[in-house]
């Protein structure tokens, strides 16, 4: 396993002094969706990126479309939100940074949200949509997600090694993934040991989003929390976390898991960096940093080979 440490910058240790006395008035937890959506579009939105919206599948979604994209590569965006929260909408600032230094069009999948839509219609969706790229074409695919949506891109990561085994299948080149939830039991020490560190996150709310998400289905299911899962041959993995999150445990677990299977794993852990923080582009160094380090790795990232054409994802693993 590589393990890159970022130390924190006079200029970054500054402005988390002032994010952190800005939202110490505030309650931690999860907000309302309108108001995670609200935050999670300050994101300021990269220049010479075109948006759509559109379907795969039947899953609605955004496709951003940088202007200086080259042929034939694509990422599927899995969006944060604890399972609850977020749209591919809110997200399309964000995610136009990734599209434009990567110069790949990226969709971003509005999966169902709990508790209208518990488990396993995430699962379910990322499957549907991954599909969908495949049939326009798409054999040079690889998976980006943030919290939630990060621990959904592992799942699927390890569905579509799991089918390969069997049939063949165009597999994702490789997937990053931003402070990922990878432990939907809530085992992990930082819990506990990050509680105070961390200005947004806390158990309590994580709890009660996955007790929506799950409605009593087992929180070590691998389908719902990718730690708990098989781990070999699995794709590339770069992980980017901060130091001062709750859920800083679940990313390293999952990264020395990938490694004592046998993976590529990168783990990147910045220090004094809040949950999902390269969200904070403009703000933080860190998020400038962290995204030329998430480009520099899928570009080089092998395009995986085709086989005989797939009938990929057959429903596995995610069912009722």
């Amino acid at each position: 396993m590589s393990v890159i440490n970022h130390p924190v910058s006079m200029q970054d240790g500054a402005a988390m002094t002032k994010i952190r006395e800005t939202v110490g008035v505030i309650p931690k937890g999860l907000p309302e969706r309108v108001a995670f959506d609200e935050l999670i579009e300050h994101t300021p939105p990269a220049d010479g990126v075109s948006y759509q919206a559109a379907r795969l599948e039947g899953v609605a979604g955004w496709w951003c479309r940088p202007d200086n994209a080259s042929k034939g590569g694509v990422i599927l965006y899995l969006h944060g939100g604890a399972y609850v929260l977020g749209s591919a909408r809110a997200y399309r600032n964000f995610v136009s940074q990734v599209a434009k230094r990567a110069r790949c069009p990226v969709f971003i999948a509005d999966y169902a949200l709990a508790p209208e839509h518990p488990f396993p219609c995430a699962v379910q969706d990322a499957e549907a949509t991954y599909r969908g790229l495949v049939e326009q074409g798409f054999a040079d695919i690889a998976l980006v997600g943030d919290s939630a949506g990060g621990g959904l891109a592992l799942v699927l990561l390890a569905l579509t090694a799991r089918v390969a085994r069997e049939a063949a299948l165009v597999r994702p080149k490789g997937a990053v993934v931003l402070s990922p939830w990878t432990d939907l039991a809530l085992t992990g020490p930082s819990l506990q040991l990050r509680a105070e560190a961390d200005p947004f996150l806390t158990k309590s709310a994580l709890a009660a989003a996955a007790d929506r998400y799950l409605r009593g289905h087992d929180a070590r299911d691998p389908d719902v929390s990718p730690l708990y899962g098989d781990l070999a041959d699995l794709p590339p993995i770069q992980i980017h976390v901060g130091e001062d999150e709750i859920l800083f445990d679940d990313a390293r677990r999952y990264a020395e898991g990938v490694a004592a299977a046998g993976g590529k794993v990168q783990l990147h852990a910045w220090e004094g960096m809040p949950h999902v923080f390269a969200t904070n582009i403009g703000v933080l160094q860190a998020a400038e940093t962290a995204l030329e380090e998430i480009d520099s790795f899928l570009r080089a990232l092998p395009t995986p080979g085709r086989g005989a054409r797939p009938n990929p994802l057959q429903q596995t693993g995610a069912t009722a």
